[in-house]
């Protein structure tokens, strides 16, 4: 589908001070964004710190992933399916072949270390792992990934606090079944800073051509996801993206392709899978991707991006609604998992899917 017949929406926005007053209802920002005719995603302006954080942070990716390339091998974890550290050609794109355009850093900016109970480290490896920073290399990498991790968190939590209050208005909620209170008691929290390798070639290959080319359709599995808007450079100056059909794109409620655009100062927060399950389906996920940058000017061209992934805890008693409507032949109706079985669950069904 061409660039030009798609079109380009803006998020509902909502400014940090209207989030910090909890008297004011915001359901119908909420409803806009996140409910059953939303986007699955809404944006938070004027954060304090938020911009000189995220320039700060995007501008560490490019010497991260341009360290040599034995520090970067001490920084892999493959325990944890490259789930902590530097992930590299890990992946696969929708062609099957390995990702190498793009790098990853995976981190838990709350917990350096979640859990030593030796047992749950083996069953939720990506979960349960512990952290792997470049202390000599690249110390300031932690400081300011935390600072950021943390930050999208207390931002999110004030989100979950008008989300649960929106969705109370529908269904009874035990307090501490809430959106808000899952997150705060989760020590499972990741945050991912990734960095799109620049290309030589200007022509499209054949894993550029498709829509997805840079990020594989999905919808975040989590609770909620908070993302920063990408960083573009070239010749390690930071440009704006040259190609105007570059970015993330949704598919709507509607079956409808639409391009999503936010601000450099704005936090994007999108509603993830296990939230749209237990809220009954009055907050939604949205499946996505995003799209490289094609032609001539998108030669050398690099890109930085920060997701943070907010979700329950492992141990999470997730209680399901008697209907759910996806992923029905892994859910038991009016049943419980924890967290950590749903995913296993999740993990087994793709994993065989691939096979």
């Amino acid at each position: 589908m061409p660039a030009t017949t798609v079109p380009t929406l803006t998020p509902v926005s909502i400014s940090y001070s209207e989030l910090q007053e909890k008297e004011t209802d915001l359901s119908r920002n909420i409803e806009e964004g996140f409910g059953p005719n939303g986007l699955g995603i809404l944006s938070v302006t004027d954060v304090p710190g938020f911009s000189s954080l995220r320039r700060n942070l995007l501008r560490l990716s490019p010497r991260l992933a341009n360290l040599p390339e034995e520090v970067k091998k001490e920084l892999e974890d493959p325990d944890s399916r490259y789930n902590f550290g530097w992930s590299h050609g890990k992946e696969k794109l929708e062609s099957g072949n390995p990702d190498m355009l793009k790098g990853s850093f995976y981190a838990n900016p709350i917990l350096d270390t979640p859990t030593t109970d030796e047992a749950l480290i083996q069953r939720y490896p990506s979960y349960c792992g512990s952290n792997i920073w470049p202390k000599h290399e690249l110390p300031e990498l932690e400081v300011v990934f935390k600072a950021m991790g943390k930050l999208i968190l207390e931002v999110g939590l004030m989100v979950a606090f008008h989300c649960d209050r929106y969705v109370s208005k529908a269904i009874k909620m035990h307090e501490d079944e809430g959106l808000e209170q899952v997150l705060f008691r989760s020590r499972c929290h990741k945050g991912r800073l990734l960095y799109y390798f620049p290309t030589k070639e200007s022509t499209p290959t054949e894993d550029n051509k498709n829509m997805s080319s840079w990020c594989g359709r999905h919808t975040d599995h989590g609770s909620l996801t908070g993302l920063t808007c990408a960083m573009y450079m070239k010749d390690a100056v930071e440009i704006p993206c040259p190609d105007s059909g570059a970015g993330l794109y949704i598919r709507t409620r509607s079956d409808q392709i639409v391009k999503v655009v936010f601000g450099e100062d704005e936090i994007a927060y999108q509603i993830g899978e296990t939230t749209e399950v237990m809220s009954r389906g009055y907050l939604c996920a949205t499946p996505h991707c995003v799209r490289a940058p094609k032609g001539e000017e998108a030669s050398g061209l690099d890109r930085s991006t920060f997701a943070f992934f907010m979700q329950p805890d492992w141990d999470e008693k997730l209680n399901f609604p008697e209907e759910v409507h996806i992923h029905k032949e892994l859910i038991p109706p009016n049943g419980s998992l924890t967290f950590g079985e749903y995913t296993e669950k999740l993990l087994d069904k793709y994993y065989h899917l691939k096979t």
